[in-house]
């Protein structure tokens, strides 16, 4: 018998204005501090310019905790996010 593989589950979330959404961005990623495996941000920096938006991809434990930390996050104004689910 095949041991069922766990899913992958992504969470993909646009930030607009990223200087003033940090902080609600952030608030709501420490309160699922315990599910987020892994966290990239990604924005556009060079000398003299940060880009106002940002893209961040989280790799989640568990798709329930994602659908509550997407629902979180798309409570914030200016947020965007999309969730993926790879299973096997």
């Amino acid at each position: 018998m095949a041991v069922k593989k766990p899913a992958h589950v992504l969470l993909l979330v646009h930030v607009t204005d990223r200087l003033k959404k940090a902080p609600s961005v952030q608030k709501s990623l420490s309160a699922f501090g315990d599910a987020i495996r892994t966290r990239l941000g990604l924005h556009e920096i060079r000398e003299g310019y940060s880009s106002p938006e940002g893209v961040l991809v989280l790799d989640i434990v568990g798709e329930a905790r994602a659908k509550e930390l997407k629902k979180a996050l798309d409570g914030i104004e200016g947020i965007e996010s999309k969730l993926v689910v790879f299973r096997h």
